[in-house]
């Protein structure tokens, strides 16, 4: 089973998008909050090497990106063989 966590915030739509991507391949994943939380903000900026924006996706504790990113795997085919763990 891949480790797949997702920093996000309540309202943000590519958040939403991306979830529903993983749901959708039945892959587990952490949700981390960063709306009210600086600290777990400045971590995720830090983890994604500078990245801002929500969400920031790891797969196994690599850096994939955001949603944007993740969908271009999927369109490559390579998603899933990053989930196949």
């Amino acid at each position: 089973m891949p480790k797949v966590e997702i920093y996000t915030t309540a309202w943000c739509p590519y958040c939403i998008a991306a979830k529903k991507l993983l749901e959708q391949k039945n892959v587990e994943y952490s949700e981390i909050p960063v709306d009210e939380s600086w600290s777990l903000r400045a971590a995720m900026t830090k983890r994604s090497r500078g990245r801002r924006t929500v969400p920031q996706i790891f797969i196994n504790d690599e850096h994939v990106g955001g949603f944007d990113d993740m969908a271009a795997l999927e369109r490559r085919g390579k998603l899933d063989g990053m989930l196949a763990v």
